[in-house]
């Protein structure tokens, strides 16, 4: 099947033939959703090299578990899903780690809390440009957990709230308060850079993607 075919499967039948082996429908799915699961991962764990790991696992458990999807959740959703469930074990592991750590005396972590202050003016665009996305990224890493990652998937991802309630198994209530506050304490430390830079944070670049495919494939 060419590509222009498996790019207008369905979720479920673009399943049913990474279930069935069709060559180049497993690397169809990855590309697609690479950004969202990425950025949901990265979220979580606000650490790029594990998030890219987690996005790994989630394709490898998707990719064994393609012939039991029924659609009863869109692809997007579900694989979301996955990839929330993989970050938020990691995520606690890590903190039983740093928990023991802290039992060491001399060891010390850098505060989660503290956010970096904006740099002085840079006399090139391209500076500004990459200090700005810096200072957004560095913001929403600040948020707490569950704001930062219903903050991500709504603002950065443009999921809905009915989306993103089931990605994360919270009811759509809870995401409009979550992503109320989170959008207030935003704001509040970007003032007007906030709308207009927001939507390039945690940017997605084709080396990342080739990576994280040839990583799955190489897996499979």
């Amino acid at each position: 099947m060419g590509r222009v075919a498996l790019s207008a499967a369905s979720g479920p039948e673009l399943m049913a033939l990474v279930a069935a082996g069709e060559p180049g429908a497993f690397e169809m799915l990855m590309r697609t959703h690479n950004q969202r699961l990425y950025r949901t991962a990265r979220s979580i764990l606000r650490d790029e090299a594990e998030a890219e790991d987690v996005v790994q696992e989630a394709y490898l458990l998707a990719y064994r578990k393609a012939a039991s999807f029924r659609g009863e959740a869109s692809l997007a959703t579900w694989l979301t899903r996955i990839v929330v469930n993989e970050a938020s074990g990691r995520l606690r592991r890590r903190q039983r780690r740093e928990g023991i750590l802290h039992l060491v005396p001399g060891s010390e972590e850098e505060s989660m809390d503290e956010v970096p202050e904006a740099a002085g003016g840079a006399p090139e665009q391209a500076a500004l440009r990459a200090e700005a996305r810096r200072l957004i990224e560095a913001r929403i890493d600040a948020l707490p957990e569950r704001l930062r990652t219903v903050f991500v998937l709504r603002a950065v991802e443009d999921m809905s709230a009915v989306e993103t309630a089931a990605a994360l198994g919270i009811p759509e209530a809870t995401v409009r308060s979550c992503f109320f506050r989170a959008r207030a304490m935003l704001r509040a430390a970007l003032a007007r850079d906030f709308d207009d830079a927001a939507a390039s944070a945690f940017a997605f670049d084709g080396l990342r993607c080739d990576r994280i495919v040839a990583a799955v494939l190489a897996r499979v």
